[in-house]
């Protein structure tokens, strides 16, 4: 199954130009029933990359652009007033799909936000008195423009928590944009043929949870998360002024899932600790609350990560 992991990528290849870390977290989230932030300045083909991942994957995916004057009905769907038939009938939301793209998420008013959220977690839409499972698998890509400042609503810490993976993503290198330029603008774009089903992902979800973790390794990215909460046990004192709060519990549920991920999507029927330091900057970043001193130092959470992978003993 691992070669069909490589044909999804061959054909996401044909319309995005680099961006591999981006497109190894999407799959990562969407094999592990996760969701995905994705933060980055306009243009780095966000959109692009979770439009091409449906088509290889055979996937329904739509898209909602938030905007400060959404309502939850503009998402989840609400009850229409039939004049002919003298009855309610039920119109569905973007949210009845398999890949939904929450565009500027942080755009959108805080009700709005806690509606996706709550489906994102329970995986079913309740409109009026009449509850909906959503079809499986059901995965958000939400993106967050760091570029805006007046008119956004930024996500609370505890709501960050519900994405499995906050990723950050940069500009392309010089030798990538021109690739870019020169396929837009002589139009040569190949089409994306569909290369997974359904059944096929379900298998490959299985493979994955069958995949071994080392009780060491294991040890080891609860030390991780540890060092976060209680710094100064492992000798971090420099930056204990710096954590309000450390790593959620949700955390090492997802690292445990996600490095397996990682791993597979490797070849290999085995987790190893650099399959964690590939992925633990993306688990832990949105979930460790800084302090307004580390806010006036400039101390970011990836510094913050960086230290303790630099500290905790790799088994």
């Amino acid at each position: 199954m691992i070669s069909k992991i490589e044909e999804v990528k061959k054909e996401v290849a044909k319309v995005v130009v680099g961006q591999e870390k981006m497109i190894d977290s999407l799959l990562i989230a969407l094999l592990c029933e996760g969701h995905i932030l994705i933060e980055g300045v306009p243009g780095l083909a966000k959109t692009t990359t979770v439009n091409a991942l449906s088509k290889a994957l055979g996937l329904d995916f739509k898209r909602a652009q938030f905007t400060p004057d959404l309502l939850p009905s503009d998402i989840l769907g609400a009850e229409i007033y039939d004049p002919q038939n003298n009855q309610f009938k039920i119109k569905k939301g973007p949210i009845f799909t398999n890949l939904l793209l929450a565009d500027e998420i942080n755009r959108a008013p805080a009700k709005v936000q806690s509606a996706l959220l709550e489906v994102m977690q329970e995986k079913q839409v309740t409109i009026g008195d009449t509850s909906f499972k959503l079809d499986l698998p059901f995965f958000v890509m939400a993106t967050q423009n760091p570029v805006e400042q007046e008119g956004v609503y930024q996500l609370p810490e505890a709501q960050l928590d519900r994405f499995m993976l906050k990723l950050i993503v940069g500009y392309n290198t010089k030798e990538e944009e021109l690739e870019i330029a020169r396929r837009i603008s002589a139009g040569n774009f190949e089409t994306i043929e569909a290369v997974l089903n359904k059944d096929d992902i379900g298998e490959i979800k299985q493979a994955i949870k069958n995949i071994h973790v080392d009780e060491e390794v294991e040890k080891y990215m609860i030390e991780l998360i540890s060092a976060t909460r209680n710094p100064e046990e492992y000798g971090l004192e420099e930056i204990k002024d710096f954590i309000q709060f450390g790593a959620s519990p949700r955390v090492s549920i997802d690292m445990f899932k996600a490095v397996k991920a990682m791993a597979f999507m490797r070849g290999k029927d085995y987790v190893t600790p650099v399959d964690v330091a590939y992925i633990v900057k993306e688990l832990m970043r949105h979930r460790i609350v800084l302090t307004y001193e580390a806010e006036a130092d400039g101390v970011t959470t990836d510094e913050i990560i960086q230290k303790v992978l630099e500290i905790v003993p790799i088994p």
